[in-house]
């Protein structure tokens, strides 16, 4: 998302470390830095020469800049997949992903326009990005193509699709029930969550770790850092896959210093009872 702030240099160096600690899945959007990002992007894996099949592209659409609104027309969805093909430099997408819900969305014309990028090979996997399990039941009576991601907010100072499952029945705050049960429904349906924003409380708050009201989760993690000899951002990231649901967290840092930091995330072998003792420490009660 952020990569369209960055030099071409810097853009090479935060790939080339992410392919040398293992990562090869990349998110866009063709809102991000308006499309530039995607520019920028394609510039640093021509000048690394990285071959396209070692590379694993992600991107979304469905919203219209500068106007503010959603649209999953077909032309739409059509015009802005050859858009992003042109911007990124490649044939095909790995996964293309409808970005935020759209009221006026017709599932029609949105299997119309799949059906259309699959057959031409433009389009590999789809799925959708912070929707609940009727609109997704909705979008799939229709495409014929099975929806393998939901991309959704998640980390250890954003709980909510954990709180209500943990709540049921009870008359706390954290038991409202804000998204239809959405992680047990992606691992019924067995779509991959992909968290956004990890380390954020939120799109306007900021990071946890300089939030005043994260100060005990900040420290909670810091400690189980230390004890496991990670970067703390290693920890943050642990938190996630040790849920058995399969998180792919997106991480979205431009940082190679904190890329290699969470990739020390794969040699955590982290408890059940550290995990509660994380979720307990971001000011979450269990009933």
């Amino acid at each position: 998302m952020r990569m369209v702030s960055h030099s071409l240099q810097e853009a090479s160096q935060v790939l080339e470390t992410a392919r040398q600690v293992g990562i090869n899945f990349f998110d866009h959007a063709d809102i991000y830095g308006r499309g530039e990002s995607e520019v920028r992007f394609a510039q640093a894996v021509k000048e690394l020469g990285i071959p396209r099949d070692q590379l694993l592209i992600q991107s979304k659409c469905g919203i219209r800049l500068p106007e503010g609104y959603f649209d999953f027309s077909s032309q739409h969805i059509l015009d802005s997949v050859d858009g992003i093909l042109k911007r990124l430099k490649t044939d095909y997408l790995d996964v293309l992903l409808l970005h935020r819900p759209d009221a006026l969305m017709e599932p029609d014309q949105v299997a119309a326009a799949f059906d259309r990028l699959h057959v031409a090979g433009k389009v590999r996997y789809f799925g959708v990005s912070n929707q609940n399990p009727y609109q997704m039941e909705l979008l799939q009576a229709s495409v014929s193509q099975p929806l393998i991601i939901n991309q959704l907010q998640l980390g250890p100072a954003h709980t909510p699709m954990i709180d209500a499952g943990l709540n049921v029945n009870m008359r706390e705050v954290a038991g409202i029930n804000r998204d239809g049960g959405i992680l047990d429904y992606c691992r019924l349906k067995g779509m991959t969550i992909q968290p956004w924003s990890p380390f954020q409380v939120d799109l306007h708050q900021g990071v946890f770790m300089t939030h005043p009201d994260y100060q005990l989760l900040t420290e909670t993690l810091s400690q189980g850092a230390k004890q496991h000899g990670v970067a703390f951002e290693a920890m943050v990231i642990a938190w996630l896959l040790r849920h058995p649901a399969g998180f792919q967290p997106i991480v979205g840092t431009m940082s190679p210093k904190r890329i290699e930091a969470i990739a020390q995330a794969e040699r955590v072998q982290m408890t059940r009872q550290e995990w509660y003792d994380i979720y307990k420490s971001a000011g979450n009660r269990l009933p």
